[in-house]
C-alpha cells in the first residue's frame, strides 16, 4: 500500500470514527501485510485487538476497499497471536451490560471513557466566589503543562459544577493538547470495566490501558469507597501514574478524610496534591448564572419577552443547586413560549410553583440535632440531656449555633429544644462556637459540611 492509499484510509476513518477514537485504537496499529485479499495489522495488546475487532474493523476494511485496496476481511495479530478474523469476533456473544448503562454505537465507543457533554466548557462556566479558586484550578490543568499539583480534588454538594469543571478540563486538553490521551469516566465506571476485566481474563491488558494515559480524571470517587478489589486497582493505578508525572483529576461529593469506608493509603494520596471545594452558591453567583442561560434561551425562543425583576426573583428564591435554577428557567421559557404568554412575576410563581415551595423548606432544630449527633457519633439522647463531657458539650454547642444561624427560633424556644435549658446557656454555647471558628480549622470545615448536609 501507498503513502497515498494509506493517507486516503487514513482520513476517511478520521471522519467516520473521530479523531479521538483514530488516535486512541486505530494509530497504535501497525500493518503487516496485505494479500491474497487479507489486511493483517499487529496491535500491541490483546485487549485493543479485540475492541477494535469488534468495533472498528469493517469500517477499516471499508475505507480500504475505497483506496482501491482488494480487502475481503481484516485481521489483526498480538505477537505471536494467532489473527483473529471478523466472522470470530462478531460470532462472539455479547458482552453482558448492566441495566443502568445505555448502549453506545461503535461510532462514538472509546472505552473505557465516558462521552463528553459539549455544553460543559470553560466559557460556559459562570465564576463567582464561591468557585473561583476550583475554576482557577481547573484553567491551570486545562493548559496542559507539567502537573504542578497532582492529584487535582474536586469537591462540593449536588449541582455546584464539579462535572462541569471535570468536562471543561477535559475539552480544554483535547483542544491545546490533542497529542495526549485523556480519558474521563465515573468511578462506577472504573469499577465495571475492573470487574470485566476478571471476569474475562484481561486483567493485565486493563492494568496496560490505563496506565497508558497521560491524563486519568474520575467523577464521584466516592462510589469506590467499601469495595475492596476497586479500591486496591484504583490505588496501583494512581500510584503508575504519578510515579510517570502524569495529571490526575478527581471529584467527590465530601473531602476525601470526609468519604466513609475509603482506605486510609488512598485519602493519604488524594490529599496530596490540591484539594479543592465548591461552595455553595450565593446570590451573585446565582443572577450570574441565570443571566447566561436567559440569554441562551432568549436566542431559541425569540418570541417570548420577560419583564423586569424575574432573574432576581429566581436568584433569591431558589438556593438548593444550580441545576434546579437552570432547570427551573428552562420550563418558564417553554411554557411561556407554549401559551403565548409573557413572562411575568404572577406567572413565574404559577408555572414554579412546586419549585418555589420546596426551595422554601423550613430546616427545624430536630434535624440540625440528629445530622450533628450523626457527624460526631453520639448519641441523640445525649444531645438533648444533662451530660457536660467534652465530647458531647461541643457538638451540643455546635447544634446550638446552626440553630440560631439557620433557623428563626429565638433563644428560649432553642433552649426549650435542648432539655429546657435557660437563654443564657444557649448564649454562652453559641459565643463560645463564634470565638473557636476563627481559631479551629477543623471545627470550621465541621461547621461548613454540616451546613451543606442541612440545606441540600
Amino acid at each position: 500500500m501507498t503513502n497515498d492509499s494509506w493517507g486516503q484510509v487514513r482520513d476517511g476513518l478520521i471522519k467516520t470514527i473521530g479523531k479521538n477514537n483514530f488516535v486512541t485504537w486505530i494509530e497504535p496499529l501497525r500493518l503487516i501485510d496485505l494479500k491474497d485479499g487479507i489486511a493483517r495489522f499487529e496491535a500491541p495488546t490483546k485487549f485493543m485487538r479485540d475492541w477494535v475487532m469488534r468495533n472498528f474493523a469493517e469500517k477499516i476494511r471499508t475505507h480500504l476497499v475505497l483506496a482501491g485496496q482488494d480487502v475481503d476481511r481484516v485481521e489483526l495479530l498480538v505477537g505471536s497471536l494467532r489473527p483473529v478474523p471478523i466472522a470470530e469476533v462478531a460470532s462472539r456473544p455479547a458482552r453482558v451490560r448492566p441495566a443502568s448503562a445505555p448502549s453506545r454505537s461503535s461510532d462514538d465507543a472509546e472505552l473505557p471513557g465516558a462521552p463528553l457533554d459539549s455544553r460543559f466548557t470553560f466559557d460556559s462556566f459562570v465564576v463567582g466566589k464561591p468557585n473561583e479558586l476550583a475554576h482557577a484550578a481547573a484553567r491551570r490543568v486545562g493548559e496542559g503543562g507539567p502537573a504542578t499539583f497532582n492529584p487535582l480534588f474536586l469537591y462540593g454538594g449536588v449541582g455546584l459544577g464539579k462535572t462541569h469543571l471535570m468536562h471543561a478540563i477535559a475539552h480544554e486538553l483535547r483542544t491545546r493538547r490533542p497529542e495526549l490521551r485523556v480519558l474521563y469516566l465515573s468511578a462506577e465506571q472504573f469499577m465495571y470495566r475492573f470487574i470485566q476485566a476478571l471476569r474475562e481474563k484481561q486483567v493485565m491488558d486493563f492494568k496496560e490501558m490505563f496506565r497508558a494515559v497521560d491524563v486519568l480524571m474520575v467523577d464521584d470517587v466516592q462510589f469506590i469507597a467499601g469495595k475492596e478489589r476497586s479500591q486496591e486497582e484504583f490505588f496501583h493505578t494512581f500510584n503508575a501514574l504519578v510515579d510517570q508525572n502524569k495529571q490526575i483529576v478527581i471529584s467527590a461529593d465530601r473531602a476525601p478524610g470526609e468519604i466513609k469506608d475509603l482506605e486510609e493509603r488512598i485519602k493519604s494520596r488524594l490529599q496530596c496534591g490540591l484539594v479543592v471545594d465548591l461552595h455553595p452558591t450565593d446570590y451573585e453567583l446565582r443572577l450570574g448564572i441565570l443571566q447566561q442561560k436567559a440569554e441562551a434561551h432568549r436566542a431559541h425562543h425569540g418570541d417570548v419577552k420577560m419583564v423586569g425583576g424575574i432573574l432576581e426573583f429566581l436568584a433569591h428564591r431558589i438556593t438548593t443547586n444550580v441545576r434546579v435554577l437552570e432547570g427551573a428557567l428552562t420550563r418558564l421559557f417553554a411554557f411561556a413560549s407554549l401559551v403565548g404568554r409573557e413572562i411575568t412575576l404572577d406567572l413565574a410563581q404559577d408555572c414554579l410553583a412546586d419549585i418555589l415551595r420546596a426551595s422554601e423548606r423550613k430546616i427545624t432544630i430536630e434535624e440540625i440535632q440528629r445530622k450533628v449527633a450523626e457527624h460526631y457519633n453520639i448519641r441523640l439522647s445525649d444531645m438533648i440531656g444533662p451530660k457536660r463531657v467534652r465530647t458531647i458539650a461541643r457538638p451540643r454547642q455546635i447544634a446550638m449555633y446552626l440553630a440560631k444561624n439557620m433557623t428563626t427560633r429565638s433563644f428560649p424556644e432553642i433552649g426549650r429544644r435542648f432539655g429546657g435549658r435557660d437563654h443564657t446557656t444557649i448564649m454562652h454555647g453559641i459565643r463560645k462556637i463564634e470565638e473557636l471558628k476563627a481559631s479551629d480549622s477543623q471545627l470550621a470545615e465541621d461547621l461548613t459540611l454540616l451546613r451543606r448536609l442541612l440545606e441540600a
